[in-house]
């Protein structure tokens, strides 16, 4: 669970380094460490291979040092960056000295399970984790929060859900909280019969009616598999039982996240659908810093509608909690899957039906073995990840021959 901050870091500017800076996360970061020049000091930016995009960053942000995880592109980074008093560097290596050099905050942003090694090695006594990668916490939930205790380290939440949530959740009233609660906007196919889902084309599943997002997690909307994945990582964040997480759909994508007391009490937190906000939560907290974000006007948004996810036309989010419950490395699997079952749908290998189909079959295949013992190490962990999506490319290569 985050723990909470009796102070600022440090007296100084905030030294931050930024794990996966030019994905989304990482822009909208950039927009608010840019507008607080004199409140940040930006030690690293790490990307996988986009040096004219992280050049751009590193110069805007002057950062201490700009890092590519792959090599073959560090030629562009270094010529860009040439003369600016910005150290280029790239490769495992280079990628490890980056988390490795002193800062207050780490943000965790790498996409996919490229981010679990990097995320975990930046965890040392005393820095915040502003964690915005979803594997740590589905793939390797209880080695990640055990880490973070053992280590003294502190675990900010950057994902809009668990952020809202954090800031309604009063720690030393955990047990008298029934309830926690996760929105969903229920994407693009709401109301959709499930007849015409069969048809849906990635164009149509790409676009989100409130968030901007990368192609995955839109298309983890549209099947609702994110908030199964969500509801997963909650049950790593914070001191409360499966069956106490539940699951509203709410379109407006106004609240976020809900905290049901004991006395009755439903407390909510509420705003635009920015990311800037939650980000700007996590790099200030736990104080409040300005955003540039559109201002909630209740009075123009006039109603909120709330309703009950369908489970038969959204069975992504049945088939995750089914494995949150099934525990040890269900969730891990269900990850792999989900991303290679993805991919082939935005390739149009498969049909948008076929996403949760396959997910369940490489499940249903590895409950079979002793796969889903928990894992006792990371390795362990990529090592499941790694088979899990080659079950799926297989199930993937049988459906289309």
């Amino acid at each position: 669970m985050p723990a909470e901050a009796e102070t600022d870091v440090g007296h100084g500017p905030t030294r931050v380094t930024v794990l996966g800076a030019t994905g989304s996360i990482g822009q909208s970061l950039a927009d608010l460490l840019e507008r607080n020049p004199d409140r940040f000091d930006v030690v690293a930016l790490v990307a996988n291979r986009n040096a004219d995009a992280l050049a751009d960053m590193a110069i805007k942000l002057n950062a201490s040092t700009a890092v590519l995880a792959e090599d073959k592109n560090h030629h562009v980074l270094a010529e860009r960056l040439k003369g600016t008093g910005i150290a280029a560097a790239s490769g495992p290596g280079a990628l490890d000295e980056a988390v490795d050099m002193e800062a207050d905050l780490v943000v965790g942003a790498i996409v996919g399970a490229a981010g679990l090694v990097p995320t975990f090695r930046a965890i040392r006594p005393g820095r915040r984790i502003a964690l915005a990668n979803k594997e740590c916490l589905v793939c390797a939930g209880d080695l990640f929060v055990d880490r973070i205790r053992t280590c003294g380290a502190e675990l900010l939440p950057v994902d809009s859900e668990h952020n809202a949530i954090f800031q309604v959740f009063e720690k030393d009233q955990a047990d008298q909280i029934e309830k926690v609660i996760l929105t969903a906007s229920g994407g693009p196919f709401r109301t959709w019969p499930i007849e015409e889902m069969k048809a849906v084309t990635p164009e149509q599943a790409l676009k989100h009616p409130n968030w901007d997002m990368g192609a995955r997690i839109t298309i983890d909307s549209a099947t609702m598999m994110n908030k199964g994945l969500e509801v997963i990582e909650a049950s790593h964040l914070f001191p409360v039982s499966n069956d106490q997480l539940d699951v509203l759909v709410h379109p407006q994508s106004t609240i976020h996240g809900l905290v049901q007391y004991k006395d009755g009490s439903l407390l909510a937190q509420l705003g635009s659908p920015d990311m800037r906000t939650p980000i700007a939560h996590c790099l200030s907290f736990p104080r409040r810093m300005p955003v540039p974000v559109k201002r909630l006007n209740l009075a123009e948004l006039g109603t909120m509608t709330f309703e009950a996810p369908d489970m038969e036309r959204f069975p992504c989010l049945g088939i995750a909690l089914t494995a949150l419950e099934t525990g040890g490395a269900a969730p891990a699997v269900l990850n792999a899957a989900d991303e290679v079952a993805v991919d082939a749908f935005l390739s149009g290998r498969i049909g948008f039906l076929d996403i949760p189909a396959a997910i369940d079959a490489v499940l249903e295949r590895l409950s079979a073995t002793d796969a889903l013992k928990p894992s006792k190490s990371v390795e362990d962990v990529l090592a499941l990840d790694s088979e899990a999506r080659q079950k799926t490319l297989e199930w993937v290569e049988r459906r289309t021959s």
